[in-house]
């Protein structure tokens, strides 16, 4: 039997492609790492060490016994929406990732892209209750986000967009929309996927700053009400 050498960034190459097929198979254990290893015929030890890496990316968890899973370990699942949510750092992060995201779609976005986007959009303009309005919302912005073709971008969208879960979060959401301001916040959307659809990087980064801003001022102005309240 030949000698399989140690080559620690080939396994960990090898083992990135695995993970995207895993992942498109809604298959979460991977082989075991003789098993990887006689696949690729790469040493145990790189596949030890480059599964090391991926673990410490959140790629990958292991359970003593069981195996090793792609993703994140059940236990970990709940931590963000654990905390308490800060409003401010939320649509701070925003401003400074959706605008990007929009520019990226806007060079990369294919016409199914653009459909979907669209498609996301009408569904949250028909939308008859908060529960539904905050469901497309966030559907329609990650469209985007997936859009731009980057993973690691939407890595960090998916986990800023699970604020979205916390009640408090959705009841301040909920109270900044008025009829007036759905109204501006649909043409806002509307102007992002047109800008996107014209393959304009520049004016679909403005669109998405413009929007987001508006969003961002009116909870300043209802958490500024609220705070003057609750000292009175």
């Amino acid at each position: 039997m030949a000698t399989r050498h140690d080559n620690s960034t080939l396994a960990l190459e090898r083992l990135r492609l695995l993970l995207d097929d895993i992942q498109a198979a809604n298959d979460k254990r991977l082989p075991t790492e003789r098993q990887l290893a006689l696949n690729y015929g790469i040493s145990r030890r790189s596949i030890r060490r480059a599964l090391e890496v991926l673990e410490a990316e959140g790629m990958v968890w292991r359970r003593q016994g069981a195996g090793t899973f792609a993703g994140t370990p059940p236990d970990k699942l709940n931590t963000l929406n654990a905390l308490d949510v800060n409003f401010y750092e939320v649509m701070e992060v925003r401003l400074r990732l959706e605008p990007q995201l929009a520019q990226l779609a806007a060079l990369r976005a294919s016409g199914a892209d653009i459909l979907r986007m669209r498609d996301a959009l009408t569904r949250l303009n028909t939308a008859k209750d908060a529960d539904s309005r905050e469901l497309w919302d966030s559907a329609f912005h990650r469209e985007i986000a997936r859009a731009a073709g980057n993973r690691f971008f939407l890595m960090i969208f998916d986990s800023m967009d699970r604020a979205r879960h916390d009640d408090s979060w959705r009841v301040l959401r909920e109270s900044a929309r008025s009829r007036a301001n759905l109204a501006q916040t649909n043409q806002q959307h509307s102007a992002i996927v047109a800008a996107i659809a014209a393959h304009d990087p520049v004016q679909a980064g403005a669109a998405m700053r413009t929007h987001l801003t508006s969003l961002n001022d009116r909870i300043l102005d209802l958490t500024s009400m609220e705070a003057l309240i609750d000292a009175s």
